[in-house]
């Protein structure tokens, strides 16, 4: 095979370009194709899951407590929506002018308390199934039931950027189904690992413009000399994913217009970040392209929520910095006609306690947190549950991480309640367990 290659390029190299970062070995990507060529659904639903690793203060973000007792609500105010009778905190005011398009999810509850993506990207625990590879996150769910809209792209893609503390960038691990649904990760700034790491002709090809001539004559040679059809069709449409321009093109910014990346922001500096991620507002503008290019699922994670200390300038920093961000996506995806098909939602694995400590932080608390939702044939305008009078527990309506999961896949048109996976012990898994859709959305 390696006589097919241009210069000193070989196969497995080829595979290996840019350390892509499939999360699983070469020619891994076929078996990806291989187990879903069965699929292949009409209608493109997509996720786009922003996680706010580290926990945001629910009671500063959806529901602020003004008339608590001032070592409980803090320094923030209340804002009035486009809906009347919702209102959120002052730091969100774009967020508030489209509030008719969204869903605040005020009384999460459910939350094991580990300080990572974990539940947020399945449902469940890491330890649950733990002793044959523990639980599938949604976008690895979806990458096996409904496989790739084009093949040339992958279904699952992660963008977040590695952390010092590694659980807050974890893309959404695929569990039981193994490395061939794990998350494609184009990790670094500016995607740097898109470009080549191997020697051609001596010299080291340093940006994408020329990994894409590279591969492009690559695969004419392999055309030309006829050995593209006689090789298995799934490492072929492997090959594609690396040979077409579609997954690059989604990943660089500057096909898009300075207005629309305007709109967006850059989240810089940014402040607060500490062992989490960036406030890397470009990674939600990254993430409707990508989608666009035919990715079903998408995982970010935006901001070091872990406020211990300074927890209002935090919010502050962070919360205005996703307001533009988050809104303009809505927004981008409403005017394009894909605000349907798409669903976002920005969470974090437990809210803060009600309590503000001397450090002007907020410390963990597991017994409720906070969503924010959008899109997906959902409708808007809502604030669904509330909690007590010091947002300590919720009063009304209490939502689980399963359900906002299950309406999640429901949304995607996979039913939660089917066993659509196996695990290595040959028995079907449910997606959630004993929990339904949201009925509200």
């Amino acid at each position: 095979m390696s006589s097919l290659l241009p210069v000193s390029m070989s196969r497995r190299h080829a595979l290996r370009i840019g350390a892509l970062g499939f999360g699983f070995g070469t020619l891994g990507l076929p078996n990806i194709l291989r187990a879903e060529s069965a699929s292949g659904t009409k209608r493109h639903k997509a996720l786009i899951n922003v996680f706010l690793g580290g926990g945001p203060p629910h009671q500063d973000l959806w529901e602020l407590r003004p008339d608590a007792p001032a070592e409980i609500r803090g320094e923030f105010n209340p804002i009035d929506t486009k809906v009347p009778g919702i209102r959120i905190c002052e730091v969100f005011p774009q967020l508030a002018r489209i509030m008719d398009k969204c869903v605040a999810v005020r009384a999460v509850v459910g939350s094991v308390g580990a300080h990572d993506a974990y539940q947020c990207n399945s449902g469940f625990s890491s330890r649950d199934l733990a002793i044959v590879g523990g639980r599938p996150s949604v976008g690895s769910v979806t990458a096996k039931v409904l496989g790739p809209v084009d093949r040339a792209v992958p279904p699952f893609v992660g963008l977040a950027t590695p952390t010092s503390h590694l659980p807050w960038s974890d893309a959404g691990a695929p569990g039981f189904l193994g490395g061939a649904m794990a998350a494609f990760k184009p990790e670094g700034d500016g995607m740097a690992d898109m470009s080549p790491c191997v020697e051609v002709q001596g010299t080291r090809l340093t940006d994408r413009r020329a990994l894409l001539t590279t591969l492009d004559s690559f695969k004419r040679e392999a055309d030309l000399k006829g050995k593209m059809s006689a090789m298995d069709a799934f490492a072929s449409s492997a090959f594609d994913v690396l040979t077409s321009s579609k997954l690059v093109d989604a990943l660089d910014l500057s096909k898009e217009s300075p207005e629309t990346r305007s709109r967006y922001g850059t989240g810089k500096p940014f402040n607060y970040q500490y062992d989490g991620g960036p406030t890397s507002n470009e990674q939600l503008l990254i993430a409707r392209r990508l989608i666009e290019a035919g990715v079903r699922c998408v995982s970010l994670t935006y901001g070091r929520w872990d406020s211990h200390g300074q927890n209002f300038q935090l919010v502050r920093d962070h919360g205005s910095k996703l307001d533009q961000c988050l809104s303009a996506l809505i927004e981008d995806l409403d005017q394009r006609g894909m605000l349907d098909d798409v669903t976002v939602i920005a969470w974090g694995e437990f809210g803060r306690t009600p309590r503000i400590n001397p450090q002007a932080g907020r410390d963990h608390w597991p017994q409720v947190s906070c969503a924010f939702m959008a899109g997906g044939g959902m409708r808007g305008g809502q604030a669904i549950g509330s909690t007590n009078r010091l947002g300590e527990h919720a009063e009304t309506r209490p939502t689980h991480f399963q359900e906002i999961i299950a309406t999640l896949y429901r949304n995607l048109g996979i039913d939660p309640n089917s066993k659509p996976i196996v695990d290595p012990a040959g028995r079907p898994q449910p997606l959630v367990e004993n929990y339904q859709p949201m009925i509200e959305v």
